[in-house]
């Protein structure tokens, strides 16, 4: 039986480029993937714990971190995360008590 995932969809738009001038081109991204967690509870936890000096920043934090977690377990035995998912294992337990 498969696993059951949560469904999500993501679009990804720049809007302005560092040097400040606008983008030669419109550029733009939408990508479908499913998640084991309820990505916006996450938000909200991470939102509510406040870890960091910009709010906005707890948003881009919980996204980053679930894409990156579920490609790294859907690939667990990829020579890619062979060293690094020990040290991930930590930071999720030190992440989940602060």
């Amino acid at each position: 039986m498969a696993k059951r995932a949560n469904k999500y969809h993501l679009k990804l738009d720049l809007v302005s480029l560092a040097s400040g001038e606008a983008p030669e081109e419109e550029k733009s991204i939408e990508v479908d993937f499913d998640n084991h967690d309820e990505i916006f509870k996450i938000i909200d936890v991470l939102k509510e714990k406040d870890l960091f000096e910009e709010k906005g920043q707890s948003v881009e934090f919980a996204i980053g971190l679930k894409l990156f977690s579920e490609v790294m377990i859907k690939n667990r035995n990829h020579p890619l995360f062979e060293e690094f998912a020990p040290a991930f294992r930590e930071f999720m337990k030190k992440l989940k008590s602060a």
